[in-house]
């Protein structure tokens, strides 16, 4: 159709009356942008499954019934890889075909609720790899990066931490200087103990062998914290107060202890405490916030509101640390970002080496369109990950920035991502017989230590 036929049927929409030049072009763009394609329906859901940075991360491959149209998703649950690809292929698939890719926020509740027991983490990702695929098909139809459709940005580029560990406090504060000289301003420092099983960093000089009533990794939290506090000493001396520093717990210490522990650690001024409670025990940050003013982080192991609901409602941490693909997605997971804004708590999205790309484009995504942004945790991408996600998002002077391209910006070597298969093991070293479990670590006398 020529322009001056749509002007002609412009006008005769305006009821034949006389309307300005200005007046008809924008109508016509109206008219333009309305004469789409009808709604997609999905026509199959897929599971890629690869391990490009030895790490199973199955990606979810929804395609429509429009010829080039389909989007990924990250349902990345390493631990349980194997659970995660039949729920999708075996359970979901065969409820999402033939319905609308463009009604999200609908599947999603359809498929939460379809199985009747949910909020579990297996079905949880499955269903979040189908939710970000469907955000990126979505950018794709609109031709704009999935944070355009969120309303935009309300910063350029996310603030990142990174991983600074050793076994030696001394390794930890020079690690953590080679972040800081490329740009970060956040590090997360972990220092092993010596004869010890630590988080983090294993334990330097094991001349000191602890002396255990079993053959198993052995923690002790005493031994544990009063190390930890050496290194948040040493750090502040050698790398000053500019820094900010963060610290991960991993929930491996008592109640009572994390208690003493947030009050202790209040002089050095860190960003965030993460994880000083397992979620368990969730109700003893009530008393933690009356007495200790240091900043907590909690809820990469949460998959139900049930559990970072309260904690958000009653002001009792100050970063929510939710995996993004264990809650359930995109969709419940700018809900949460929303809801804590009111509360003023800010997001800190669970960001590991076990989250894919795509699984990085989500957390980005919410990083730059969300007010109540904290930090965002790093993960360099390497050459193999690069080789199956093209498109990962490009990390400069210590800020991630969200793709520009339609969608996450992201396309999947489904050729190369073959190339690295599931193993039987899922995680090298001494967890390698465990298909992606974590394994045991227990205290001297043999009870089991959380993790």
């Amino acid at each position: 159709m020529n322009r001056r036929k749509m002007l002609q049927l412009v006008t005769a929409a305006a009821g034949g009356n006389w309307i300005t030049t200005r007046e008809a072009a924008a109508q016509e763009r109206v008219a333009r942008a309305t004469r789409g394609l009808p709604s997609p329906r999905i026509k199959d859901v897929q599971v890629i499954q690869t391990a490009p940075a030895g790490l199973r991360l199955p990606v979810v491959k929804v395609i429509t019934d429009q010829d080039g149209l389909y989007g990924y998703g990250c349902a990345c649950f390493t631990q349980r890889a194997d659970l995660v690809v039949p729920a999708v292929e075996k359970y979901l698939r065969p409820f999402l075909i033939g319905k609308q890719a463009d009604r999200i926020d609908d599947l999603w509740q359809a498929m939460y609720n379809s199985s009747y027991w949910r909020n579990g983490p297996v079905l949880n990702n499955a269903i979040s790899g189908v939710d970000q695929a469907l955000w990126d098909i979505k950018g794709k139809q609109a031709n704009m990066p999935v944070y355009q459709l969120l309303g935009g940005k309300v910063r350029e580029a996310a603030d990142v931490y990174g991983h600074a560990s050793g076994g030696e406090i001394a390794q930890v504060v020079e690690s953590a200087k080679s972040y800081m000289s490329r740009g970060f301003r956040h590090v997360r420092v972990q220092v092993g103990v010596p004869g010890m099983e630590g988080y983090g960093a294993r334990g330097g000089d094991n001349s000191t062998q602890i002396k255990a009533l079993h053959s198993a990794p052995v923690f002790e939290p005493a031994y544990y914290i009063r190390r930890a506090l050496k290194l948040f000493d040493a750090c502040r001396t050698q790398l000053g107060e500019e820094v900010e520093l963060l610290h991960d717990v991993h929930e491996r210490i008592h109640p009572t202890q994390a208690l003493q522990f947030t009050r202790d650690v209040e002089k050095f001024k860190l960003f965030f405490l993460e994880d000083v409670l397992s979620p368990e025990d969730i109700a003893w940050f009530r008393l933690i916030r009356q007495q200790s003013s240091t900043p907590l982080a909690m809820g990469e192991l949460f998959n139900s509101p049930h559990e970072w609901t309260p904690l958000i409602s009653e002001r009792l941490i100050d970063y929510i640390r939710v995996h993004v693909s264990q809650a359930g997605g995109l969709t419940p997971c700018r809900k949460m970002a929303a809801m804590a804004e009111h509360f003023s708590v800010r997001t800190a999205w669970h960001g590991p080496g076990d989250v894919s790309p795509i699984g990085h484009c989500a957390n980005i995504t919410l990083d730059v369109v969300c007010y109540n942004f904290g930090v965002q945790e790093y993960s360099p991408f390497n050459e193999a990950l690069q080789e199956v996600f093209h498109g990962c998002p490009v990390m400069k002077d210590g800020y991630l920035y969200p793709n520009e391209a339609p969608g996450w910006g992201i396309e999947v070597d489904e050729k190369a991502a073959s190339k690295y298969p599931f193993s039987g093991s899922g995680r090298g070293g001494s967890r390698s017989n465990l298909n992606g479990g974590w394994g045991e670590v227990r205290k001297r006398d043999g009870q089991i230590i959380k993790q």
